[in-house]
């Protein structure tokens, strides 16, 4: 093995244990006893093992249990936040990406004046940062009445993303026109030459989006933070930090806050390990045209 392998696999390691660290820190953390912690903080295994903190966080461990182990006695409500989560994301996910997808069908295979001077300014839209709309957003749900609603929750972000439409838009710049313009001449319009033709033949793509989009509503957390504060509506991001909020402040919970956040990560480390192969490869679904 030449020396310039070996320099590259070691680096590759070194990569690879300092990704991986911080979770298992995480998860000696939580597999502790939180009063024991204190006592030897740099122990590279669990301190005096116990599953308390993750019968803590899912709520099946009792007062004098949660006690006797540094616990606050909070549970995190895993069920109705998971729930919550899931249908926050599902459904947020299905509305961008559908509605992306149109839009970028629109801008790479219409042809209509003045496309490519509104292309332009949609790009725009990607050099506003976020937090410049959450307050106009948030003015909006108010005013409508939608706080503490799943609509709420949903809707400032359902119908745009200047990202999902210039991904998904140069994806289809690079698609051959022959079967579409076979279509054409057949007599097919152009909603049933995108719903038939153009978006089936962007199915990786399409795929490739939803996870993106998926992934990145299921953390969410400072939008729902602003528009929900009933736990019947709250995610898992909101749910954990009011886990932890519930702690006393001059003894934090953490073994049960590592388990706490370890739960509400899982899905994702799931949908990481499942798809981690196809949103690598998203990054060849973006080459300008």
């Amino acid at each position: 093995m030449s020396v310039g392998r070996i320099v590259a696999w070691a680096y590759l390691v070194v990569i690879l244990l300092v990704t991986i660290f911080p979770f298992y820190w995480m998860l000696r953390t939580a597999l502790s006893n939180n009063y024991a912690l204190s006592t030897d903080p740099s122990s590279f295994f669990p301190v005096d093992f116990t599953w308390g903190a993750f019968k803590r966080a899912l709520g099946l461990a009792s007062p004098a249990e949660a006690a006797a182990q540094g616990g606050s006695g909070a549970s995190l409500g895993l069920t109705l936040a998971l729930r919550n989560s899931i249908i926050y994301a599902a459904v947020l996910t299905v509305c961008t990406v559908f509605f992306s997808a149109i839009a970028a069908y629109a801008f790479a295979r219409l042809r209509w004046r003045g496309r490519n001077a509104v292309f332009s300014i949609l790009l725009t839209a990607l050099m506003v940062p976020q937090v410049l709309t959450l307050l106009p957003n948030f003015v909006l749900v108010k005013d409508l009445g939608l706080l503490n609603t799943f609509a709420g929750l949903v809707l400032p972000n359902a119908f745009f993303s200047a990202f999902n439409i210039f991904f998904l838009r140069q994806f289809m710049l690079g698609l051959s026109t022959e079967i579409e313009e076979a279509a054409i001449i057949d007599g097919a319009g152009p909603l049933r030459v995108c719903f038939r033709i153009v978006l089936p033949m962007c199915a990786a793509p399409i795929a490739t989006l939803a996870l993106l989009t998926f992934i990145n509503t299921w953390n969410d957390y400072f939008w729902p933070l602003l528009v929900s504060s009933d736990t019947s509506t709250s995610p898992l991001t909101l749910a954990l930090a009011v886990f932890k909020q519930s702690s006393p402040q001059e003894s934090l919970d953490w073994a049960g806050l590592m388990a706490s956040t370890i739960i509400a990560a899982l899905p994702m480390l799931l949908v990481f390990l499942v798809f981690g192969k196809r949103i690598v490869n998203s990054i060849g679904f973006t080459g300008l045209k």
